[in-house]
């Protein structure tokens, strides 16, 4: 149950990386049916009681909007990687290459104030739990990403 959830994910994210040519509105549904997944997701694997989720989901809810914001920005720099693609100049290389590792810095920074936020409405144990999900969630999000975008060829420019 747990790999078909993950899968859906991916199957989800897929589709937004094919549609970033695509029309905006297509892309926040795609966007919102990935939140939905991920919730489900995170439902069933950390197994909240009900003060948990109480005291959890707020928070999460807080969370997602600042990932969400996060999110947009990989966006952008992405439909800017795909204008760029076939007349790519060092200094574009350099530009989007210095803003993903600027973005990659805010997602960790914000990991790492939710993580003390999580830490004040559930268990330190159960946040660091939630938070390897997520972790994890990322990384198969990544991939995906990365395995969507082709590597730049050698520039003679």
């Amino acid at each position: 149950m747990r790999k078909m959830k993950i899968l859906t994910i991916l199957l989800f994210f897929t589709l937004i990386n094919l549609s970033f040519a695509q029309t905006d509105s297509y892309f926040e549904m795609l966007r919102s049916d990935l939140k939905s997944e991920k919730v489900a997701v995170i439902t069933d694997i950390m197994k909240f009681t009900d003060k948990e989720a109480e005291g959890f989901w707020p928070v999460y809810r807080q969370y997602e909007f600042e990932v969400s914001k996060l999110g947009d920005e990989t966006l952008k720099l992405i439909k800017e990687y795909a204008e760029n693609y076939s007349n790519m100049t060092n200094e574009t290389a350099e530009k989007i290459l210095l803003k993903s590792f600027d973005l990659k810095e805010e997602r960790l920074e914000l990991k790492r104030e939710y993580f003390g936020k999580f830490s004040k409405v559930i268990e330190k144990t159960r946040a660091a739990k939630f938070m390897q999900l997520d972790n994890q969630i990322d990384l198969v999000l990544d991939l995906q990403i990365t395995k969507e975008l082709p590597l730049l060829d050698e520039l003679s420019k």
